[in-house]
């Protein structure tokens, strides 16, 4: 068991405690380049970035202000357009201080959301909405309307035991879906999301894709066991299929289209870049003439924001525990998926993210978990066990932040050794 704690204790203080910053350490301590903090209490996942000039920070603080404002019915003077049905009335609510939230809160859905579609695909490849639900399934509503139904979690413990005798357990969950407001298709597939943290992301837009594909090794060409590859996926940015970085499975291209996604499918809120309604074809859908219902300087700004924020620098890594995890970390290929060390390309408009060595822990590509993973639903190239390999900055940080260590695509694991 010492060398399996020496891993795990690795891995929790990727990010943990206080700061070292010798010189023969400082480029691993800068997770993020220049736009590293040094903040290691509850705001650290909303630090913004240290490198921006004053109008970008000015530029940032309307988007940060934006990710925390709650929408409402519309018409509204401010902030109106949401539903009529959603998931959630703000950004923050899910992604709270700009990180994880709770999947289940008093046996409620808090932040988690879940897909739907039909076996197929649809016309750009991506999955099939199901009709009179979408692609999104919204337990919400405005008052007077009907959500399209509701979740409940069952969690059954799968005990087993380490090699040398210690006892462990892993949750398995269950979900039901009851109460749809009409009857869902027998053969569709269902996907639990859970809301990830937000910060560093530009620095993932600003890797280049051909840094992503040299990664690449869809079919196991060098014999190691890890076959990790690309997502294609529809970008609406620039009407194209482009490669897929952000969300569990990589099935969105920038943070543009991923920001203007969340305030469709999870509120409701139309943009320029997504003009029809979450509820189009619906009964109770919004017949009011006043899309798109988010201005764009919003959406810019809200964008800007998601990728301006600080990455925390990595803490204790002169520790000698976490040497020794880490050594063992690159001896069982942990760092094969886990890419440590990154360089960022240019993003436009967004020189505090662009030209720096990082150290994300991802490569952003695909790889195939096996069935006790699995979700049953393919997206774009993703199969239903195939899942993007999540960065590992900040999970120190996460029960300081937020509360929890729920970790995995559904929170099922209540700590980082599940």
């Amino acid at each position: 068991m010492k060398t399996f704690k020496n891993l795990l204790v690795f891995i929790i203080i990727l990010l943990g405690a206080s700061c070292d910053r010798s010189e023969s350490t400082i480029n691993e301590s800068l997770s993020g380049g220049a736009t590293t903090v040094d903040v290691d209490n509850s705001n650290a996942f909303s630090t913004p970035a240290p490198n921006l000039s004053s109008s970008e920070l000015e530029k940032h603080g309307v988007g940060d202000e934006a990710f925390d404002a709650t929408f409402v019915r519309a018409p509204a003077s401010v902030n109106g357009g949401l539903g009529p049905i959603y998931n959630n009335v703000a950004c923050i609510n899910c992604h709270v201080k700009d990180g994880r939230g709770l999947p289940f809160t008093n046996g409620s859905i808090a932040s988690l959301l879940f897909r739907i579609s039909l076996p197929g695909s649809d016309e750009h490849g991506g999955p099939n909405p199901v009709p009179g639900f979408g692609k999104q399934l919204q337990v919400r509503a405005l008052f007077g309307g009907t959500p399209e139904g509701d979740v409940t979690v069952l969690y059954i413990e799968s005990p087993a035991t380490y090699p040398d005798g210690t006892p462990y357990s892993l949750r398995v969950p269950s979900y039901t879906i009851k109460n749809a407001y009409q009857s869902l298709p027998g053969n569709a597939m269902t996907s639990p999301r859970f809301a990830r943290p937000v910060f560093g992301l530009g620095l993932l837009e600003a890797i280049s894709e051909g840094t992503l594909l040299s990664l690449a090794d869809e079919d196991d060409r060098d014999e190691n066991g890890i076959s990790g590859k690309a997502n294609y996926v529809w970008d609406a940015v620039h009407s194209k299929i482009s490669i897929g970085r952000f969300g569990w499975k990589a099935n969105q291209p920038n943070l543009r289209q991923q920001v203007a996604t969340a305030y469709n499918q999870d509120m409701g809120v139309t943009s320029s870049l997504l003009l029809s309604e979450s509820s189009s074809g619906q009964a109770y859908t919004d017949t009011l003439s006043d899309d798109p219902e988010l201005p764009d300087e919003i959406l810019d700004a809200t964008t800007f924001y998601n990728q301006t924020l600080g990455v925390p620098a990595r803490r204790n890594i002169n520790n000698a525990d976490v040497k020794q995890g880490q050594k063992l970390f690159l001896e069982i290929n942990c760092a094969k998926c886990h890419i440590p060390r990154l360089q960022t390309g240019n993003l436009a408009g967004v020189s505090a993210v662009s030209h720096q060595t990082i150290f994300p822990f991802t490569d952003l590509l695909l790889h195939d978990m096996g069935e006790g993973l699995s979700d049953g639903r393919p997206d774009f190239l993703a199969s239903a066990s195939e899942w993007r390999t999540p960065p590992l900055w900040g999970i120190g940080l996460g029960e300081v932040v937020n509360g929890h260590t729920n970790f995995l695509h559904v929170g099922r694991a209540r700590n980082i050794e599940e």
